[in-house]
């Protein structure tokens, strides 16, 4: 056998070895597969192994979903919590770097940097129109759902704050006397009306959120509010209020007593002849021409002259004369109930009429401006806590009743009121005395009429607020009783304007908030013709005033006081502002107590203090919330 076949040899039998080894490990590991098949124990372990991956990977996601909310709603909150602590530092004023710290510093109160593991925050806390806006944005890397592959997330949030209102009534009761044309101080670059009207228009601005010509501290508002209802009304006042032409006709009388005038007895007589014309002379024989035909008023004469040359008649001088008749009136002065029925055209007002009682009796007309007196009877004296019974003046919610004339109210006519004995327009000779004479009195009395009054209403368009607001000028002295009474009676919810007062045309409540507003102490004066007549003859709220010039300013005061309680009883909020250095310490005081509580009350020195105090109120007076 050469090495060929030997080799051949080899590799069969080496075949066959390892055949038989393959043969047998087969069957080794089928045996194996089988027994592993047949025998359970283990298998939790294989196919918890194999499922460790997608486990991991929804525990991940889980955990981060988690961290992602909670990451945004805790930087919802903190975006939240700084727009509102930035809007209420910003006040009624400018955003300005305090507002911005103060947004800052809240929102890292809550949402210190690096929470819940999130980097890249940045902030951004901007104001526009009063409105206060917050931007925030952090990454949140992701932990087990890197596993799925996922990457790091953004999370983003916004939020907004504003003054927001509910229903709400204002009703600005003004002083605009006198001595409002003056300066709060000499530093002030404006007159105390000029800061008034500034300063309640940037009050507008912040509540209606619509732009004036105004000078205020604060950005100027756009786009107004909406869905609730803002209505303004006004009373500016003085000696007295203009409120006449906002009620209704039933609620005037169709008389009332004046201290007034009016004919006792007439008659006629005729003046003396005064020459009319030329002379005429004609021959003697003849006749005068004819004078002019008399008249009820006017009668014509002639008067013929002979004349002589030496002894001998020579012609005649026809001289003709005229006498005017004169009505002759015995006046009656005194407490006269005059016919003011006049005034009224059906359910509408006329703003004037004429009565019989200019010179010799002639008709004069009789103009109104709108400012009333106040119904009687009433009780003078200084007790009025309680308001007694019998001052139904004070009567902020009764309705008049044309069949009873203690509810109704009459006219300030200033063309009708005669001071008897005065010949003057002054206050000297006056007497109480009622008398008749031929004598024309005329009027010595002090009478001021403010801007007409406004009854609440939306004022949607700021330059038909501002016009008004401007339109408010200073006369007058100072009679505080009358303007909180009418700013009362204009806003209660259950008195004459109580249909549109109640609740909003959907059925809504309101909120009801006066602001009253002066300069200074009560200014009285007996001869100041006021909503009580004038008080030295009428004596209506005050005794017996010892002269024309004396005061009463205890008897104002003491219905002042009054009337403050009355209107607070009413859930009506009461703001009250001092404005310059003209009240002493007892005013002061007397209007401390007049608000709501002591910090409803403010003191504001100049011009600028003043428009931070309206300011103020309009902030506290709007409710600060999130808006988005």
């Amino acid at each position: 056998m050469n090495w060929l076949e030997m080799r051949s040899v080899a590799r069969v039998m080496t075949a066959k070895r390892i055949g038989g080894k393959s043969a047998s490990r087969r069957g080794r590991l089928a045996a194996f597969l089988g027994w592993l098949l047949r025998d359970i124990g283990g298998n939790t372990l294989a196919i918890g192994a194999a499922a460790m991956i997608p486990l991991i990977g929804m525990m991940g996601g889980a955990l981060d979903v988690s961290r992602l909310y909670l990451t945004k709603t805790r930087m919802q909150h903190a975006c939240d919590a700084a727009v509102l602590a930035g809007r209420r530092t910003m006040g009624g004023g400018t955003w300005n770097a305090a507002s911005l710290a103060a947004a800052n510093q809240f929102f890292n109160a809550n949402y210190p940097p690096g929470a819940y593991g999130s980097t890249a925050l940045t902030t951004s806390f901007t104001e526009s129109g009063g409105k206060v806006s917050g931007a925030v944005t952090a990454t949140l890397p992701m932990t087990l759902m890197r596993v799925l592959g996922a990457g790091d997330k953004p999370v983003t949030v916004a939020c907004d704050a504003d003054m927001r209102l509910p229903n709400t009534d204002v009703m600005f009761v003004l002083d605009t006397t006198g001595s409002m044309a003056d300066r709060a101080v000499s530093t002030d670059s404006q007159t105390k009306i000029q800061g008034l009207r500034n300063a309640v228009k940037c009050f507008y601005e912040i509540l209606a959120k619509l732009p004036t010509d105004g000078f205020c501290t604060s950005s100027k508002p756009t786009g107004g509010t909406s869905g609730v209802q803002i209505r303004f009304g006004f009373v500016p006042y003085a000696t007295n209020v203009n409120v006449g032409y906002l009620l209704p006709t039933s609620a005037i009388a169709n008389r009332w007593t004046y201290q007034s005038r009016e004919i006792g007895a007439s008659g006629t007589t005729w003046t003396n002849p005064v020459q009319y014309g030329q002379s005429v002379t004609v021959n003697y024989n003849d006749p005068c021409p004819a004078p002019p035909a008399s008249t009820p008023t006017r009668r014509f004469t002639v008067q013929r002259t002979p004349n002589y040359f030496l002894i001998f008649l020579i012609n005649t001088t026809c001289t003709y004369y005229v006498s005017d008749a004169v009505q002759t009136v015995t006046w009656n002065y005194g407490e006269i109930s005059q016919n003011v029925s006049g005034l009224k055209n059906g359910s509408t007002w006329n703003t004037s009429f004429t009565l019989p009682i200019g010179p010799g009796g002639s008709p004069a007309t009789i103009e109104w401006r709108g400012c009333i007196e106040e119904r009687r009877p009433t009780v003078s004296g200084t007790s009025f806590s309680p308001i007694p019974a019998g001052a139904t003046d004070l009567n902020i919610d009764a309705v008049p009743n044309p069949a009873d004339l203690g509810t109704q109210w009459g006219p300030a006519l200033p063309d009708l009121i005669f001071t008897r004995r005065a010949v003057e327009n002054n206050t000297s000779n006056w007497n109480r005395d009622a008398v008749s004479t031929t004598e024309n009195y005329g009027n010595g009395s002090y009478f001021a009429c403010p801007q007409a009054a406004r009854r609440l209403q939306t004022w949607d368009n700021p330059s038909t607020f501002g016009s008004y607001v401007d339109s408010l000028t200073p006369e007058g002295n100072t009679y505080h009783d009358i303007g909180i009474l009418w700013g009362a009676r204009l806003m209660s919810p259950t008195g004459i304007f109580a249909a549109d007062n109640a609740k909003t045309p959907s059925g809504g409540d309101i909120e009801r908030h006066m602001i009253f507003m002066t300069d200074g102490d009560t200014v009285t004066r007996a001869s100041d013709y006021t909503a009580y007549g004038v008080a030295w003859f009428d004596r209506r709220n005050v005794a017996n005033p010892s002269s024309p010039t004396a005061s009463f300013n205890d008897e104002v005061n003491a219905r002042f006081e009054a009337l403050c309680t009355a209107v607070k009883n009413k859930n009506i909020t009461l703001w009250v502002i001092s404005f310059g250095n003209g009240s002493n310490a007892d005013t002061e005081s007397r209007l401390q107590r007049c608000a709501s509580s002591g910090t409803y009350y403010f003191k504001a020195a100049d011009s600028a203090a003043l428009q931070t105090a309206f300011n103020s109120i309009a902030t506290q007076i709007s409710q600060l919330r999130l808006t988005k």
